[in-house]
């Protein structure tokens, strides 16, 4: 039925694959496993189900100690997207921000997240927000990550409470 040249034939191109399918493992476990390459280079620190909840801020004495200059600084972080011109950019001026309604500049575009906030921009709206505008406002299209130090936003709330 089959030669001896034909069996041969075979029986090599099964070794030779199951060589490959080998030969490829190890190279793939040798490239994508960090243990095998030392300390990672960086990494992404995600909250887990069991983190401890966030202590509770004192925004009165928060908000006692903040410094306008430092929230100026820090508003530079803002400017990509903001203007304090009174002009708008890729999102809303911030003049009057603060105790201003939500979602309220005329002639400015609000996501859907945004424009369905009631309320004003109070002290503690805007901390909340500044602290992570994604789960402040689900579904807002704010690219921005948030500010996590609560000095920093009390800093920025300092700062934009004085371009009233």
């Amino acid at each position: 039925m089959f030669d001896t040249m034909t069996l041969t034939k075979i029986a090599a191109g099964l070794c030779g694959a199951w060589l490959i399918l080998l030969l490829g493992k190890w190279a793939g476990e040798e490239l994508y496993h960090a243990d095998a390459h030392g300390e990672q280079s960086y990494v992404i620190e995600v909250a887990s189900a069991d983190a401890a909840p966030a202590e509770e801020i004192d925004l009165v004495a928060l908000m006692a100690e903040a410094d306008a200059d430092k929230g100026s600084k820090v508003f530079r972080k803002c400017t990509a997207c903001h203007k304090v011109d009174g002009t708008d950019g890729v999102g809303p001026h911030l003049n009057g921000v603060v105790d201003r309604d939500i979602a309220s500049v005329a002639g400015f575009g609000y996501s859907g997240a945004l424009g369905g906030l009631e309320g004003d921009w109070t002290v503690e709206a805007l901390m909340g927000f500044l602290e992570s505008p994604k789960n402040y406002a689900p579904g807002t299209t704010m690219g921005f990550a948030g500010l996590k130090k609560p000095a920093d936003r009390a800093n920025v709330i300092a700062y934009l409470t004085g371009l009233q």
